[in-house]
């Protein structure tokens, strides 16, 4: 038995994929084959990373290192990785069944078992140890896991010219964190809310320098929402229409056209609507400014979609000892019929959020209790003991629930009636941190899962009436090392969460169905709030300093500041 650590790869050289490039070599016999959408061409440039096919004489652990190191170039459908397979495994191995993701290539550990000596051996088995941190599936949606070690294994076989060659693999593919991004880019494909009222982004990824534009309509065509976001959203396609053709050309003015079956011409103008609002919605990462849907060749002439967008808000909600308000420029502006209530009690106040219409506000005292403040009045709404800080709904709905049991997640009417939520957090044994989102459709959590500490998101489910009744499948989105001290919404689909780890402050910037990126915060912060943007994130100090995001620095503003307030869904 053979056993070693894994080398550097055997020979990987980058290059960057821009236009002038490919110039140099045009090809001037074969079939003609479609390029690349022309919306594509205002993507970022992509960085090919061009893998070394089999070596004479490597052996059955080289082969096997090869192949893992050739899941970074999928060209022609990885077309080098396919060549240290057996001709029948590579007639049938599919790499778009999912991706492995694995810390760093450097840690994967190979034990290679092959039975007999030198030109006597013929066939023999290859593991490998990797310290798995995450996956893609085969629909393109990403899980972070909690990094348990997993060993994939290998069978391997000489062919007639006396090479080793891979006889059985799993399908997808392994790539370490690093490459990932290198290889794959993420999408989002669109979804409308129960009520056709907003548009919610579902992230997915596909790998790079495809026929993107043709790859998300597929895949939002026949396709479904993830799981933990389905049972709260819908799409506008019936079941019945479906892409006439395999492929969606995109032309110079970077208008889509999109061939639907002939069902679609059954279709209301509301249907077609809402169809194409969705598709555009969803093409647009993929440089696609219109969609034209047609059947037979013949425009359906399909209108766009009103949607709602999320209240974009450009202040910050600060109180001070005398002032209470949204901070824009050397201002800050007052809330009719909140303001002055919160002034008077400022010192005793350590949460506030401002719902959608600026008319209600959801404030936590220091001594744990939460109430509410509009038209001039504090109600109070919630007296459990241990609850953590209250979230707001666009709806009007106020949530709380205590740290320690997760399961008593509640959602407040504007009258002070409680709502039981059904099925909230059912693995968690504790949760410090709770946020709906813009949409009021998804729920951000930080909660303890199995004994490891978690950011999670929900999706809300609600009736006809908007009234929020159960929480879907609770997802993992990433799992945090350190002490959370805040979480925001930022846009559509990224979450940024304040962090003490070992000491130090940090801010972690996470898409949800994505990756996340850490950068240092302001020495002493104590909480933070989102936005529109990543300019729009605030942190809060100790000592009453606020601090904007400036590139990589933390830019100082306001001080004296007793509380860092919250817009509902930020």
């Amino acid at each position: 038995m053979k056993r070693r650590r894994r080398a550097f790869p055997i020979a990987v050289l980058a290059v960057f994929a821009v236009l002038l490039s490919a110039c140099a070599g045009l090809p001037t016999t074969g079939e003609v084959k479609s390029g690349l959408a022309l919306g594509d061409v205002d993507l970022p440039p992509d960085i090919s990373q061009i893998a070394a096919g089999p070596l004479e004489g490597a052996s059955p652990d080289e082969i096997v290192e090869g192949f893992l190191d050739a899941a970074l170039t999928p060209a022609d459908g990885w077309k080098t990785a396919r060549e240290f397979l057996s001709p029948d495994l590579a007639e049938t191995w599919r790499p778009g069944a999912g991706v492995t993701i694995d810390s760093g290539a450097a840690a994967r550990e190979f034990t290679a078992d092959v039975p007999g000596v030198g030109d006597g051996a013929q066939e023999g088995d290859v593991r490998v140890l990797l310290d798995q941190t995450a996956r893609v599936d085969e629909f393109g949606a990403y899980t972070e896991l909690s990094g348990d070690t997993s060993l994939v294994s290998f069978e391997v076989a000489k062919n007639d010219e006396g090479e080793w060659r891979i006889t059985v693999a799993s399908d997808g593919i392994i790539l370490d964190a690093e490459a990932f991004p290198q290889v794959y880019r993420s999408y989002a494909l669109h979804f409308f809310d129960q009520s056709w009222t907003y548009l919610l982004p579902d992230i997915r990824w596909y790998p790079r320098r495809g026929q993107i534009a043709t790859t998300l309509t597929q895949a939002l065509l026949s396709g479904a929402p993830s799981a933990w976001l389905a049972p709260a959203v819908r799409s506008a396609f019936p079941s019945d229409v479906a892409l006439a053709r395999d492929s969606v050309p995109v032309d110079t003015d970077k208008v889509a056209t999109v061939e639907l079956t002939p069902a679609a011409l059954s279709l209301d103008p509301t249907a077609l609507s809402r169809m194409r609002t969705q598709l555009e919605e969803t093409l647009r990462s993929a440089g696609v400014t219109e969609v034209r849907m047609t059947v037979n060749v013949r425009d359906l002439n399909a209108g766009r979609a009103t949607i709602e967008s999320p209240r974009t808000e450009t202040g910050t909600v600060v109180l001070t000892e005398s002032e209470f308000g949204l901070y824009l420029g050397d201002e800050i502006a007052p809330y009719p019929g909140i303001s002055q209530e919160l002034v008077e009690i400022a010192a005793s106040v350590a949460s506030v959020e401002i719902a959608a219409d600026d008319a209600r506000a959801a404030v936590q005292l220091k001594n744990g209790g939460v109430y509410t403040v509009a038209d001039g009045r504090v109600d109070q709404l919630d007296t459990r003991a241990g609850l953590i800080e209250p979230t707001m709904d666009p709806y009007g709905y106020t949530w709380t629930v205590p740290a320690s049991d997760p399961r008593a997640l509640t959602a407040w009417q504007s009258d002070v009636v409680p709502l039981e939520i059904a099925n909230a957090f059912p693995d968690a044994s504790s949760i410090s941190h709770l946020r709906v989102g813009p949409d009021g459709v998804r729920l951000a959590a930080v909660a303890t899962i199995g004994g490891q500490r978690w950011l999670v998101v929900a999706a809300i489910i609600r009736d006809q009436d908007r009234v929020p009744t159960e929480l879907g499948p609770v997802h993992t989105v990433a799992r945090l090392d350190g002490q959370a001290l805040g979480v925001s919404w930022v846009g559509a689909d990224d979450l940024s969460v304040l962090m003490d780890s070992d000491g130090n402050r940090v801010v972690l910037t996470q898409a949800v169905g994505g990756t996340g990126l850490f950068a240092a915060a302001p020495d002493t912060s104590i909480s933070i709030s989102g936005g529109s943007t990543s300019s729009a994130v605030r942190i809060l100090d100790a000592g009453g300093v606020l601090f904007a995001q400036r590139g990589t620095t933390w830019q100082t503003g306001l001080s004296d500041v007793l509380v860092l307030g919250t817009h509902t869904g930020q």
